[in-house]
């Protein structure tokens, strides 16, 4: 089946050979021989053997990072720690055209703050969506530290649809996460500021600085967070830090830990000892138990005070109805992990030693016979630590996150100062291991060891350092995401990842079976709304459209073309390009990027994505497609020529190229016979097995199927213009011809392939 030619067949067979040859080296060396020569022991290679994912096969986890001062959200494999992608959420990101074109620039115009541009967040906290406390695999929160916002990404195209700002705080730590179905998103301040906007000097910080905590109403069906059905409610002037939801037993309620309760105001340009002398003094400090269904309630009554137009519960008004209490925990806390049945919450203090174990049911006891040990200065209830604790355990110097494995009781918890990680258990109280990590840990994450089914299998220590893990780079040093099996009694060490992206914070890990992301949009899809694009443009509908100073040039492309080719404006035009990516196989994206400009789509196939430039000065301005997307890549081309003012057009010979006569036609002709035999050849094959059975494989048949469609279009027209004698344009369409079928010959030998290697069978006729 020569399809290329004898020179590409030699090529191809000298490329075989060369596998051959290589496979023979490779097999005459033994493992033996590949530890001593690497320089490896047998507990490397056993460690190397459970992260290795052959060729062709897949994580079980895929692992979704913050990606802290970049902005972004980077996800990877488990166990193979293979960075799969970066999504951009809070800051432009150009590989995905993210900021660039019109549609995702309305999304980052979302997280405008007093009407300005951010182009930076500080992402922490990923929470993936859940339905009866388990993960979904639907969507994925995430907030910004910095400015105080939350972004919606939809997991059926890793794609961030919506951002909001939080309309009261200037900080937030403690989001995102979310109630057992998704109801609510919660979001914690960070440091006490006034709610309302407006100066208010620092001698008023306790009676005008405030903390507080807003409940995200989620839409599932629009999947969006509508903030008119969200609320916040007003708390203490302490720094709050993490959160959590309740589940099962204690599902409606939230806990929000905090540290600085000493409301201490540094200044060490005034002579003042620092914050962190006059914000750890305290033996202990609180967290927040709310009763948010019941904070919803009072909300729908009206309860509330509009600040910057959004309903807040005030303390008082929290206090009166019974929702708001806190509780000591051990000071400079930085951790609020409920367990899966959600009978305790277990909370470290950076400065202890000790991890405390709290039971829901002795502190809903306690508030059931208002036992309380106290009020704070604001009037909020304080309950009493030692009969609201269920155990207490010493686990190491800097205890941080815990994270709850599959096995009943047992968790794991990240010990920064000690550089390790702790496994106990809870129930009894009791150190099971230790395991040193490099170094200062910070979170950890288990597979899904949020959710209420913990998976356990592995766990993955965020460290803060890198130190001497890796080949130097510089001062900048990467993050180091440590890969441990927990599978054993003992912990083991299997990897380390260094993550060269901002400063990962937080991460969570779902099956990657639960993911089920599209491969390919519906034609002429507005990717960030979710419904047709008003733009989106048909083979053959390609046109330039002009009103006043404005023109749009609504465009297609496809294996090899940009269409138009030429657009030709006038200097001051406002140009705007409406680009439809008209493929429909996998993977099959094409880019598009105009020279001089910040022009830059990333047009995934069935995509609509718009761009808009000023013309701003005359010249040429070539556009191209960014893509590497076939053999033709380099011929995937166009030019925006921009007049100048008064430009009066000059006849002038047209551009033809070479010449080409009847002799040339023919050849390309009998070219196009012979390839088309291949290529029935390949649907002979496909059609002769059970295809249909296997979804990708049918994608690629209609995929080649349109191909083919275009091909006869341009054979008719490369015999029309033969019939006039016209050899110039029949021999190049010709060959337009044949570059069609060289697409669908490509798509077939990949479904061939595809078929060969996933057990299809003949069918029986």
């Amino acid at each position: 089946m020569q399809l290329f030619g004898k020179r590409a067949l030699l090529a191809l067979s000298a490329f075989s050979f060369g596998l051959v040859t290589a496979s023979t080296s490779w097999s005459a060396d033994s493992l033996d021989d590949v530890m001593k020569r690497r320089g490896l022991t047998e507990k490397d290679v056993l460690a190397a053997a459970k992260t290795y994912v052959p060729t062709g096969k897949r994580d079980e986890f895929l692992a979704f990072a913050s990606g802290g001062q970049s902005g972004q959200v980077i996800v990877y494999g488990i166990p193979s720690m293979r960075i799969l992608k970066y999504i951009g959420v809070f800051t432009p990101e150009p590989w995905q055209g993210y900021g660039f074109d019109n549609e995702s620039k309305a999304v980052l115009a979302q997280g405008r703050i007093n009407g300005k541009d951010i182009l930076f967040g500080d992402t922490h906290h990923p929470a993936i969506s859940e339905t009866n406390g388990d993960y979904d695999g639907e969507y994925l929160f995430i907030n910004d530290k910095n400015n105080p916002r939350i972004a919606v990404i939809d997991l059926h195209d890793f794609e961030t649809k919506q951002i909001v700002v939080n309309p009261i705080m200037k900080s937030e730590h403690g989001g995102a996460f979310v109630t057992p179905n998704t109801d609510y998103i919660i979001e914690a301040s960070q440091y006490a500021s006034p709610l309302e906007n407006g100066y208010v000097p620092l001698s008023q910080f306790n009676e005008k600085y405030r903390g507080a905590v807003t409940y995200w109403k989620f839409d599932r069906k629009a999947g969006r967070i509508d903030p008119k059905q969200s609320f916040s409610l007003e708390l203490p002037p302490y720094s709050q830090d993490l959160s959590d939801f309740g589940k099962g037993v204690s599902d409606g309620w939230s806990f929000t830990n905090s540290f600085c309760s000493e409301r201490y105001v540094g200044g060490i340009e005034k002579g003042r000892p620092p914050f962190e002398a006059g914000c750890s003094q305290k033996d202990t400090d609180f967290f927040h138990m709310i009763n948010w269904k019941k904070a919803a309630e009072v909300v729908k009554a009206g309860k509330v005070k509009m600040i910057n137009d959004h309903p807040v519960i005030m303390m008082d008004t929290a206090i009166a109805e019974g929702i708001l209490y806190l509780v000591p925990e051990p000071k400079s806390p930085h951790g609020m992990d409920v367990s899966p049945d959600g009978k305790f919450m277990i909370v470290s203090g950076k400065l202890d030693s000790h991890t405390y174990v709290f039971s829901f049911e002795k502190m809903m006891n306690l508030i059931k016979n208002k036992d309380f040990a106290g009020k704070d200065p604001y009037g909020v209830p304080i309950l009493d630590l030692k009969k609201s604790l269920h155990t207490q355990v010493q686990v190491g110097l800097g205890p941080l996150h815990t994270q709850y494995d599959s096995k009943p009781c047992v968790v794991y918890t990240s010990i920064y100062v000690d550089s390790q990680v702790t496994k106990w258990d809870y129930c009894e109280g009791k150190v099971l291991d230790k395991l040193s990590i490099h170094y200062n840990i910070g979170h950890l994450m288990t597979m899904e060891g949020d959710s209420v089914n913990p998976k356990g299998k592995y766990l993955v220590a965020l460290n803060k350092l890198a130190i001497d893990r890796f080949n130097p780079v510089g001062p900048l040093h990467p993050q180091n995401h440590q890969l441990i099996d927990i599978s054993g009694d003992k912990m083991e060490l299997l990897y380390d990842m260094p993550l060269p992206l901002g400063e990962p914070h937080y991460a969570v890990a779902i099956a990657a079976d639960k993911l089920k992301p599209i491969i390919r949009y519906k034609s002429g899809w507005n990717t960030r709304t979710d419904e047709v694009h008003e733009g989106k443009t048909r083979p053959g509908k390609e046109r330039v459209e002009r009103d006043g100073n404005k023109v749009t040039v609504y465009g297609t492309t496809i294996r090899s073309h940009i269409t138009p080719e030429i657009v030709e404006v006038q200097e001051g035009d406002e140009v705007t390009f409406v680009m439809t990516n008209l493929e429909r196989a996998e993977d099959q994206t094409h880019g598009f990027a105009i020279n001089g400009t910040n022009a830059n789509l990333s047009l995934e196939p069935g995509k609509t994505a718009s761009v808009t430039v000023t013309a701003s000065r005359p010249g040429v301005f070539p556009y191209y497609c960014t893509e590497f997307c076939s053999a033709l890549h380099l011929e995937m081309q166009g030019y925006l020529l921009v007049q100048p003012k008064g430009y009066k057009e000059v006849a002038t010979k047209g551009a033809e190229g070479q010449a080409y006569t009847q002799a040339d036609y023919d050849k390309q002709f009998k070219t196009n016979i012979e390839t088309q035999g291949v290529i029935d050849s390949v649907v002979g094959y496909i059609v002769a097995r059970n295809y249909q059975d296997f979804p990708p494989v049918v994608s690629l048949v209609e995929d080649a199927t349109e191909q083919l469609g275009f091909a006869a279009d341009t054979r008719k027209k490369a015999e029309e213009f033969a019939a006039k004698n016209d050899w110039q344009n029949a021999t190049l369409w010709a060959g337009q011809w044949w570059q069609y079928q060289v697409k669908a010959a490509d798509i077939g030998l990949r479904a061939k392939t595809y078929l060969d290697q996933h057990g299809a069978v003949e069918v029986k006729k």
